[in-house]
């Protein structure tokens, strides 16, 4: 079997994990989660980082820092992980869906400003598979609306959008460390904090609505109960694995970028043919390729192949159920004008098998079978 996803060790993650036993700090805050917080905002220029349990609680954290009512209204894609919808729909905001464009499969940023009324507190765009949304256009319509901004960057980290890190440009983004994304340790999250304003709120909320982190400082004697919270720290052993991955953050995306090209370059016949179509990077965009997808020539011909491939011992899956096409979606959310791009990507998207370790020969076997599927299909 090739599998869709694999877990990989890139470094000194099992060291580093000993290391954390050792120096008697594994719950949280200790030597690692600093270490990676620094590195990340180092790297990427982002004004503080918080590590957190997963990409969703980055999402949740971010909704409360927001300050949502309910009646207040948050724009994003449809074409989402339900994490995106259900953060802000669980502090009482309405998720308000906008289509996607057809090239990047983003939110569509021609699409948002017809969306907006006396009700839009915030637009959360979602960079799809590692390629940056239109930014400059979006972070317009926010200033000129008054809206906050908070980047879905869990399949983005290491990505660029005109030289700058995915998550360092709205005021606030989220990543996401599961074991399905470049950067792993299980699961595990960031909120990145580009807005000095939310920095001291966001440790407070993170610790249990606590100013404990005052207190590690020595900013106040004794620590206290000052807001309404949770625990949305990340273990240090889950910050030590992380820091082992961070460490070849470029390495990892060399090794991804060789495998995206790969089918790139063999499918290329495949899209000439047209029998499917490649994913689209725009000039202004510096991928991480987190995954790779083909677009079939529709919903029958995809989920053929997706038989075709099990068969074979491949497995290939599609992505999103739209979110407005959801039972909680149509309950708890709204559509905003027509959403057909993103039904079609959703009929016809497959995501191919693409991991650290998937060697030449299993990559020649993807394509080789997706060759006799379309033999087949155009027989």
């Amino acid at each position: 079997m090739i599998p869709f996803n694999k877990p990989f060790i890139a470094g000194k993650e099992l060291y580093y994990i000993a290391q954390a036993v050792t120096m008697g700090n594994i719950a949280a805050d200790g030597y690692f989660t600093k270490a990676c917080s620094r590195l990340l905002e180092e790297r990427f220029g982002i004004n503080k980082v918080l590590l957190v349990p997963s990409g969703t609680a980055a999402l949740e954290l971010a909704a409360m820092l927001c300050d949502l009512r309910p009646g207040d209204e948050v724009i994003m894609p449809s074409y989402t992980f339900v994490s995106t919808a259900s953060a802000f729909a669980r502090v009482g905001a309405k998720p308000v869906f906008v289509d996607i464009r057809p090239d990047t499969l983003n939110i569509d940023e021609t699409k948002i400003e017809a969306a907006v009324n006396e009700r839009t507190r915030a637009v959360v765009p979602v960079h799809y598979g590692g390629v940056a949304c239109e930014m400059d256009a979006i972070m317009d319509i926010a200033r000129r609306h008054n809206l906050l901004v908070i980047e879905d960057a869990a399949q983005g980290v290491n990505a660029f959008y005109k030289g700058r890190a995915l998550g360092s440009i709205g005021h606030l983004g989220c990543y996401s460390f599961h074991e399905t994304k470049n950067y792993v340790c299980g699961e595990g999250g960031a909120i990145c904090i580009n807005d000095a304003r939310f920095i001291e709120r966001a440790e407070i909320l993170r610790d249990k609505g606590t100013n404990r982190q005052k207190f590690f400082r020595g900013e106040v004697d004794k620590y206290t109960w000052v807001d309404v919270g949770s625990s949305y720290v990340m273990a240090e052993l889950l910050a030590a694995f992380l820091y082992g991955q961070l460490e070849h953050l470029d390495d990892i995306s060399a090794r991804r970028r060789e495998l995206y090209e790969y089918y790139a370059e063999h499918l290329r016949p495949l899209e000439d043919a047209g029998d499917l179509r490649l994913p689209r990077i725009p000039p202004d965009c510096q991928s991480n390729y987190h995954l790779f997808y083909i677009l079939t020539r529709d919903a029958a011909s995809r989920d053929g192949l997706i038989q075709h491939l099990r068969r074979a011992d491949i497995l290939a899956v599609f992505h999103y159920v739209p979110l407005h096409s959801s039972p909680a979606g149509r309950r708890l959310a709204v559509a905003a004008g027509d959403l057909s791009v993103t039904q079609d990507a959703a009929d016809r998207l497959l995501r191919l098998p693409l991991y650290h370790d998937i060697t030449v020969e299993e990559q020649r076997s993807v394509v080789t079978e997706l060759e006799a599927y379309s033999r087949t299909a155009a027989s």
